[in-house]
């Protein structure tokens, strides 16, 4: 109905694309009233984004929906490099990291991707609302009012106490809070595609290096076995709406790769173009920016959608936490303070890839195109090399501890994560691991060591005052505890028969850590963030 006034929303989010469905996802399990809603009428059908990260992998882990994401997926184990007629292929997920369940890069469609979150939302008793477009979006000091308009034209004003834009690039809740967006175009023009190839190698990436630029195939299994990303010419003037046929396809495969492939059966196929832009804060009072529309870049490195869904699940339990009491404002505040710098981080790392890989410079053409092929299986030789390097690009390395939320308490161990570090993966002795132990809502109370130097009746009160919030877990055991249990203690850098408090965040970083068994500096940190009613 023309007018009407919608209530009973703690959080609307607008856009239901990856980030969208996993911010909802967010915050539904966390207890919060939340509404999606999404201009589109239908979701993602193309596979458009493929690349799913380790860390993603992990933090969608306690959703229930990673294992059916690597079961729908292609965890391709090498790339392979084409120039002219010499090939030569480079394995970069036989690393076996120890630290995490997933130690690869996963092949999987956007398209499938949504389907997977979208049918856990479900789950949680949360729909997405297609065909609503937002039209108006008024912050009102503590709160804000969204005027959303549906297919048929009916208006509706929407009371929320936060509004998140997870609505791309062009992003309308961006635009109506008066955030900038800084950056710029890239001048070439690229060429997508989901389709068949006959004529190449199955079981890994391909990467075809020529002077004009790079051609690469990645497996993808659905709803095509290919998908083909490559530059046009220099001097290719194809306006970016303009259709792509298959007969261009083929012409621009066989430019780089000599005419030894054949390409059928096109699913879809488009006209690109990039863009290298940043938000220029990632809130405005009760409006908050997640994933594209606050920061957007190549696909180098497949890191957009990873960032954008990391993006969520920092914010996500952050607003539940702010929604249920009166803790620090700062908790707020720190999601800028932790995320924009990530997405700075990525927007380089995707432009200065990008910028080799497509540059007409004469000797970056010539490494690209003679060197690369020759160096690059030597360079990436040493396993601790692939694995440096990979834990960068596979977000592992993402850390927060110059955030607010980070603090190391009296006698931290000297080894082991630090606060704000991602907080690593082992087996415990009992089954499962230290993440499944950690994967449920709200903080996890880690304590190391021998249970019985722990105080209990303060154990027993903190649980009690912070009921469904925070949950205590004893890892160590007692004196000869299975192997398991010692592996976990050496990994959080907690020396046999001594103690230590890790304090671990919904998001799975750690919040707080100390040594020894004295809960005082707990109990300051727990006050801080969780509000002294709660203390």
């Amino acid at each position: 109905m023309t007018g009407a006034v919608g209530s009973d929303v703690e959080v609307l989010v607008v856009g239901a694309g990856p980030t969208g469905l996993t911010m909802a996802a967010q915050l539904a399990r966390h207890g919060v009233r939340v509404r999606l809603v999404d201009r589109a009428i239908d979701r993602v059908r193309e596979s458009r984004a493929l690349g799913v990260q380790p860390r993603t992998l992990e933090v969608l882990a306690g959703f229930g929906v990673a294992d059916r994401m690597v079961a729908a997926g292609n965890p391709a184990v090498r790339l392979i490099v084409h120039a002219g007629r010499r090939q030569r292929s480079v394995p970069l997920f036989d690393l076996g990291l120890p630290d995490t369940a997933y130690p690869y890069l996963l092949f999987l469609s956007q398209a499938e991707t949504e389907r997977l979150l979208g049918e856990y939302l479900a789950r949680l008793g949360v729909g997405v609302e297609r065909g609503v477009e937002l039209v108006g979006l008024d912050p009102t000091g503590r709160a804000a009012v969204a005027t959303l308009r549906d297919r048929d034209g009916r208006v509706e004003r929407v009371p929320a106490r936060y509004v998140v834009g997870c609505d791309g690039a062009h992003s309308a809740v961006r635009q109506f809070a008066g955030i900038g967006f800084e950056g710029a175009a890239y001048p070439q023009t690229f060429v997508l595609a989901d389709l068949e190839v006959d004529g190449v190698e199955p079981g890994g990436a391909h990467a075809f290096l020529a002077g004009r630029g790079l051609m690469f195939l990645f497996p993808l299994g659905r709803p095509a076995g290919w998908r083909m990303v490559a530059m046009r010419p220099a001097n290719d003037a194809t306006p970016p709406t303009a259709p792509v046929h298959l007969a261009e396809l083929q012409t621009l495969a066989d430019a780089y790769a000599g005419g030894a492939l054949r390409l059928h059966d096109p699913v879809w196929a488009t006209n690109f173009r990039l863009h290298h832009r940043a938000a220029t804060a990632y809130r405005a009072g009760p409006v908050f920016l997640a994933g594209d529309a606050a920061h957007i870049h190549s696909p180098a490195g497949a890191q957009g959608m990873n960032t954008g869904i990391q993006d969520a699940v920092n914010l996500g339990w952050k607003l539940a936490q702010a929604l249920q009491g009166d803790a620090d404002p700062a908790l707020l505040d720190s999601y800028h303070a932790e995320r924009a710098p990530v997405g700075r981080m990525v927007l380089r790392f995707s432009d200065r890839a990008f910028t080799v890989a497509t540059t007409t410079n004469p000797l970056v053409r010539f490494a690209r195109t003679r060197l690369a092929p020759t160096l690059l299986p030597a360079v990436l030789a040493p396993r601790f090399v692939r694995a440096t390097a990979f834990r960068t690009v596979a977000q592992l390395a993402i850390r927060y501890r110059r955030s607010p939320l980070s603090t190391d308490g009296r006698q931290a161990p000297p080894k082991g994560p630090r606060a704000g570090d991602r907080l690593p993966d082992a087996p415990l002795a009992v089954g499962g691991s230290l993440h499944r132990l950690t994967a449920a809502p709200g903080w996890h109370l880690l304590l190391c060591g021998p249970p019985d130097g722990w105080p209990a009746h303060e154990i027993d009160d903190l649980t009690r005052r912070h009921r469904g919030r925070l949950t205590a877990h004893h890892l160590g055991g007692k004196v000869g505890a299975p192997e398991a249990d010692d592996r976990v203690l050496r990994r959080l850098g907690v020396d046999p028969g001594a103690h230590a408090a890790y304090l671990v965040r919904p998001d799975g970083h750690v919040g707080y850590r100390a040594g020894g068994t004295d809960l005082t500096g707990l109990r300051a940190y727990l006050r801080r963030w969780f509000g002294p009613s709660n203390a």
